[in-house]
C-alpha cells in the first residue's frame, strides 16, 4: 500500500464529509510514519511496511468509531504550541484560545504577574501563558491528578515547569487567602449533565469530569465565584468560558459575586458566539 492508497482508503472508510475525512486520514498516515504533510504530498508513491498499515487501519477504526483524533495522535496544536493530550484531559478548542489572547492583550508587556488557571486539564492555558510571558508565575489547578500528570509532562515540555505551581484542588476552595492574582482564567465544565453526549459523539470520549457542568451547567462556576474576587488583585481580571446560552446567566452570577466592586462583560468569541464572562475587580 503506498502513501496515496493509505489517503484514499482511510478516507473512504471515514464517511461522509469528504475533505474533513481526507484531512484525518492525512494525519493518521503522517502519524505513523512520523512524516510531515509536505513529505507524504511530494512522495504519494512510497510504500509502507506491512507494520505500518496494521497501525494505520488500526488509527483509522478508531476514528472512524467517533474517538477524537487528537487522542488518536497523541497531541494537539493549541496558540502556535503542541500539548499533548491523553482521554485524562479535555481536548484544547480554538475558542479557548481567546482566552489566552484577552489575558496577554490586558498584561502586555515585561513584568512580573501572578495567573492562575482553573481546571487546567493538559496545561494549554496556563503554560501557553507562561511562555507568552518570561516572568509570569502561574498556579495551575484541576481536581483530577492525572490530568496535572499531563499538564507537567506538557510543562517540561515546553520548558516552563519552573514557573508553574500545580495543585490538586476543587477551585480556589482551599487556596490560601494571601494567594492573588492579576488574573484568574477558567474553562470549567459547562455541559448541562442531562445534555452530555453518548458515543460515537467525540465529546463522549474525553472526561466527564471536564465536561459535566451539573444540572445546569453553572455548578462548577458557583463555586469558583464564592472565592474568586477574594483572590483577585487591585484591577485583577477573572475570564470564564462559558456555553453561548449560558453566558448571560454566569455574567448575572459573577456582577454579584463582586457585590458592587468592578464590572462584568461578555465577550463573543471568533465565531461571534458570547462565550467569554470577563470580570474585572476594580478598588472599593
Amino acid at each position: 500500500m503506498t502513501v496515496d492508497e493509505a489517503i484514499a482508503e482511510g478516507s473512504a472508510a471515514l464517511g461522509n464529509d469528504a475533505e474533513s475525512a481526507r484531512r484525518d486520514a492525512r494525519l493518521l498516515v503522517g502519524n505513523v510514519l512520523a512524516r510531515t504533510a509536505a513529505w507524504m504530498l511530494a512522495n504519494g508513491d512510497a510504500v509502507l511496511a506491512d507494520v505500518d498499515v496494521a497501525r494505520y487501519r488500526a488509527a483509522i477504526r478508531r476514528r472512524a468509531g467517533g474517538e477524537p483524533i487528537a487522542y488518536i495522535l497523541g497531541h494537539v496544536g493549541f496558540y502556535g504550541r503542541t500539548f499533548a493530550v491523553t482521554p485524562d484531559v479535555l481536548v484544547p478548542r480554538p475558542e479557548t484560545e481567546q482566552l489566552v489572547a484577552r489575558t496577554l492583550e490586558t498584561f502586555a508587556g515585561d513584568r512580573a504577574l501572578r495567573f492562575c488557571d482553573v481546571g487546567t486539564g493538559s496545561g494549554a492555558i496556563a503554560l501557553t501563558l507562561a511562555a507568552e510571558r518570561p516572568r509570569a508565575s502561574v498556579v495551575a489547578i484541576d481536581v483530577s491528578a492525572a490530568a496535572l500528570a499531563v499538564a507537567a509532562r506538557n510543562a517540561a515540555a515546553l520548558r516552563v515547569g519552573e514557573r508553574i505551581t500545580f495543585r490538586l484542588e476543587d477551585a480556589l476552595e482551599n487556596l490560601e487567602r494571601d494567594m492573588v492574582f492579576d488574573a484568574i482564567v477558567a474553562n470549567l465544565p459547562y455541559v448541562r449533565s442531562s445534555a452530555l453526549a453518548s458515543k460515537p459523539d467525540p465529546t463522549s470520549f474525553e472526561p466527564r469530569l471536564a465536561l459535566d457542568g451539573g444540572r445546569d451547567g453553572l455548578g462548577p462556576y458557583r463555586k469558583l465565584l464564592r472565592r474568586a474576587p477574594d483572590h483577585l488583585a487591585r484591577n485583577g481580571l477573572l475570564l470564564m468560558e462559558a456555553g453561548p446560552d449560558k453566558s448571560e446567566e454566569l455574567a448575572e452570577l459573577a456582577l454579584r459575586a463582586l457585590g458592587g466592586v468592578g464590572w462584568v462583560r461578555i465577550l463573543r468569541d471568533y465565531a461571534g458566539l458570547r462565550r467569554i464572562v470577563e470580570l474585572r475587580a476594580t478598588p472599593g
